[in-house]
C-alpha cells in the first residue's frame, strides 16, 4: 500500500475508533437526563447493556467474516448499521424504543473496534505496532474526554437527542476515507459460516446478561426464571465448546487458547473491561446526584483521566519497543487501574469532595493508557499472521463480554444495595417512584429526604466500585503471572 493511502486508511480507522468511544462516553453522561424525560431509571443499565450485548455477540462474527470475505465490505456494513441506528436513537420516544435502537447500534459497533484493530495490524509493520496501538488508545482517550463534555453541553443547551445525531458526519467521513484507499474485496473460495457457533454465542451471552440484570427485568424477576437463565447460559457455552472443536471454520478458534501468553492476556483484558465498565458507568450519576454537579461539570470530571491516559498511552507506545518492556508494562498499568478504583471506592465511602475524585480518575487514566494498548500488542504478537484476525476478534469478544457483564453486575449491585437501603432507612420515600423518575423525583422530596436518598446512592455506588476493584485485582494477578512467565522464558533462552 502506498504511504499516502496508508495514512488515509489510518485516519479513517481513527475516526471509527472515535465514533465508537464518543458514543459510549456521551451516553453515560446524558443518562440521568434521559431517564428524567423518558422514565425508567430501573432500566437505565440496559441503555448501555443492550448496546454492549449486540456488539459483543457480533464482534467475533465480524472478525471471522472479514477473514473470509475481506475487511473492506464488512467495515462498510458495520458503519452503515451504526449510523442508521444512531438516527433511531435520536428520535426515540420511549425508554424501550431507545434500548432497542441501542441494540441495533451495537450490531454496527461490534465491527468498528474489531475491524479497525485487525486492519491496522495488516498494514503496519510489526516494529511499529505498539506505537500505532498507543495512538489508537490516545484517540480513545481524547474521545472519552470530548464525549462527556460535549454530552453535557448538548444535554444542557440543546437536547440529549443530539448526542446521537452527531454520529453521521463522523461515520460518513470514516467510511469514505477507508473505502477510497483500502484495497481488497471478496475473497475467492468456498467458506463455511459457523451459524451454530454464532447462535450459541448469542444465546449464552443474552442469558447471562438477562440473569445479571434480573433486578430490572420483570421477565427474569422470579427464582424459577433465574434458574432457567443459568441453565441456558451454562448449556449454551458448553455446547459452544464442543461445537467450535468440530467446526470447519469456527467462530471462536479454541486452538488459540493453547498459547499461554495469548490466553492469559485475553483473560486479563476481560477482567479489566469487566471492572472498568462496571465501575465507571454510574459515576456521572454519582457526580450529579451526590456532588450536586450539572451535566457539563460531571462531564469535565474525566479530564484528569483522559490527560494521563493520553500521556501514558503515547509514552508506553514509544517505550514498548522490546518484548521485555512490553510484558513489564502490563502489570504496572493494570495495577494503577486497580489502585484508581480502590481510591474511588474509598473516597465515596468517606464522602470526599471533587479534588479527591479528580486525583483518583487521574491515577485510573494513567493505568488505562498503558494497560489497554499493551494488552492488544501482546495478543497480536503472540500469534502468527495467519490467525491474527481471529485472535483479535476473540480478544474483542472477551473484552466486550467482560464489559457487558461488568455493567450488568454493577447495575445489580447498585440496585440491590439501594433497595436494601430503601427497606431499612428510606422511611417515607417511595422506592418505585425514585427508580422510575430519577433525579426529578429526588428534587421533589423534602430536604431531609433528599439527604437520605443521596446518602443511600453514595453507599450503593461505593459498593459497585468495591466489586470492580476486586475484579481488577484479579486482572493484575494475571498480568503479573504473564510477566513472570516471560521473564522466566527469557532467562531460560539466555542460558540455552
Amino acid at each position: 500500500m502506498p504511504p499516502a493511502a496508508r495514512r488515509r486508511v489510518f485516519a479513517g480507522l481513527l475516526l471509527a475508533m472515535l465514533l465508537g468511544a464518543l458514543d459510549q462516553s456521551i451516553v453515560s453522561t446524558a443518562l440521568p437526563v434521559i431517564t428524567t424525560e423518558l422514565g425508567g431509571l430501573n432500566h437505565l443499565a440496559w441503555v448501555v447493556t443492550s448496546f454492549m450485548l449486540t456488539s459483543t455477540v457480533s464482534a467475533p462474527l465480524y472478525g471471522k467474516l472479514s477473514d473470509m470475505y475481506g475487511r473492506k465490505p464488512l467495515f462498510a456494513v458495520s458503519i452503515v448499521l451504526f449510523l442508521g441506528a444512531s438516527v433511531l436513537c435520536g428520535t426515540a420516544d420511549s425508554m424501550l424504543g431507545l434500548i432497542l435502537a441501542r441494540a441495533l447500534q451495537g450490531l454496527g459497533a461490534g465491527g468498528l473496534m474489531t475491524l479497525a484493530q485487525t486492519i491496522i495490524a495488516g498494514i503496519v509493520p510489526n516494529r511499529d505496532r505498539a506505537r500505532y496501538q498507543g495512538l489508537f488508545t490516545a484517540t480513545f482517550a481524547v474521545s472519552s474526554v470530548a464525549g462527556p463534555i460535549l454530552g453535557g453541553v448538548i444535554t444542557t443547551h440543546l437536547s440529549w437527542r443530539w448526542i446521537f445525531l452527531i454520529n453521521p458526519p463522523l461515520g460518513i467521513a470514516a467510511l469514505l476515507l477507508v473505502l477510497s484507499s483500502l484495497p481488497g474485496g471478496l475473497q475467492r473460495g468456498h467458506h463455511a459460516i459457523d451459524y451454530m457457533g454464532a447462535a450459541l454465542v448469542t444465546l449464552g451471552t443474552s442469558a447471562l446478561l438477562l440473569l445479571f440484570n434480573s433486578a430490572g427485568i420483570p421477565l427474569a424477576s422470579s427464582d424459577f426464571a433465574r434458574a432457567v437463565l443459568i441453565v441456558v447460559a451454562v448449556g449454551a457455552f458448553a455446547m459452544l465448546y464442543f461445537t467450535e472443536r468440530r467446526a470447519r471454520e469456527p467462530l471462536i478458534d479454541l486452538k488459540l487458547f493453547r498459547n499461554a501468553s495469548y490466553s492469559i492476556c485475553v483473560a486479563a483484558s476481560g477482567l479489566m473491561s469487566f471492572a472498568m465498565m462496571g465501575s465507571l458507568i454510574f459515576m456521572p450519576l454519582y457526580y450529579q446526584l451526590v456532588l450536586q454537579q450539572t451535566p457539563t461539570q460531571s462531564g469535565a470530571m474525566v479530564l484528569p483521566q483522559v490527560v494521563t491516559m493520553v500521556i501514558s498511552s503515547v509514552a508506553g507506545g514509544r517505550f514498548g519497543t522490546t518484548p521485555a518492556r512490553i510484558h513489564a508494562m502490563l502489570p504496572v498499568g493494570v495495577g494503577l487501574e486497580c489502585l484508581g478504583l480502590v481510591l474511588l471506592a474509598v473516597f465515596a465511602h468517606f464522602d470526599l469532595g471533587v479534588p479527591a475524585f479528580l486525583f483518583a480518575v487521574g491515577v485510573l487514566g494513567c493505568g488505562m493508557g498503558m494497560g489497554m494498548s499493551i494488552a492488544t500488542v501482546i495478543v497480536q504478537n503472540s500469534v502468527s499472521e495467519s490467525v491474527r484476525g481471529a485472535a483479535t476478534a476473540t480478544m474483542s469478544f472477551v473484552r466486550s463480554l467482560g464489559g457487558s457483564l461488568g455493567t450488568a453486575v454493577s447495575g445489580a449491585v447498585m440496585a440491590y444495595v439501594l433497595s436494601r437501603q430503601f427497606a431499612t432507612v428510606g422511611a417515607g420515600i417511595d422506592a418505585g417512584t425514585f427508580l422510575e423518575r430519577g433525579l426529578s423525583a429526588v428534587s421533589a422530596l423534602a430536604p431531609e429526604q433528599q439527604l437520605t436518598v443521596v446518602d443511600m446512592y453514595r453507599q450503593s455506588i461505593g459498593a459497585s466500585l468495591v466489586a470492580g476493584g476486586i475484579f481488577m485485582f484479579g486482572g493484575f494477578l494475571l498480568a503479573l503471572k504473564l510477566f513472570l512467565m516471560h521473564k522466566a522464558g527469557a532467562k531460560d533462552a539466555a542460558q540455552t
